[in-house]
């Protein structure tokens, strides 16, 4: 099956777009089925941040360096990512938007390398808080070459449960989504959300 637009949405969506800025937060640790989600989200035309800064930060900083990164590497590494989630989030000015990852996921991943968070995330937490976030259960495949750097050691749960408690530690209460499909996966953030679910063709 794929999913198609369904007339009721795109309404929901087009009403939405005038009014205040709607912030909705996809996240999860390493193998969580993120990357089908955020496809799915695309596929039914909700605005939504395609692309995890981190990776792409991540990936220039190895490239620059000639290995991955250590612990060393990581302050300069967060701040690059903390710059591009503040971009993204500043940018959107109204209406609905679906994120890649938010601010906070920058807890989680200071905690699974040991560092305290700098101050520069926490003010950032402060200031900039999303609608609500949408935590994915782990799954059992790693989705970019890259995971397995994070989750080395098979410490995949430990990385969810770090970003899962940096969440808490910012103020929020996480709604979290059980193992399916993308397609059952958006049904179940759309009715908790209360927009109209995407339809399906063949």
């Amino acid at each position: 099956m794929t999913l198609t637009t369904n007339p009721a949405l795109t309404a929901a969506l087009a009403a939405a777009a005038s009014g205040e800025p709607r912030r909705y937060v996809i996240t999860g640790g390493p193998s969580s089925g993120k990357d089908e989600l955020i496809e799915a989200i695309h596929a039914c035309g909700i605005p939504c941040m395609k692309d995890e800064p981190g990776r792409e930060i991540y990936r220039r900083h190895r490239e620059r360096l000639g290995r991955h990164l250590r612990r060393e590497d990581r302050r300069a590494y967060s701040l690059e990512v903390l710059k591009a989630f503040l971009a993204e989030y500043t940018a959107h000015t109204h209406g609905i938007r679906f994120y890649n990852r938010g601010i906070p996921d920058g807890y989680g991943w200071e905690g699974f390398f040991g560092l305290k968070p700098t101050e520069q995330l926490e003010e950032a937490t402060r200031r900039f808080r999303y609608d609500t976030i949408f935590v994915l259960d782990p799954l059992d495949t790693l989705e970019d070459p890259d995971d397995i750097v994070w989750a080395k050691d098979r410490e995949i749960r430990r990385v969810h449960e770090l970003i899962v408690q940096g969440y808490y530690d910012a103020g929020y209460e996480p709604v979290f989504v059980a193992p399916d499909a993308a397609e059952g996966r958006l049904d179940f953030i759309c009715a908790n959300l209360r927009l109209p679910k995407p339809s399906r063709g063949a």
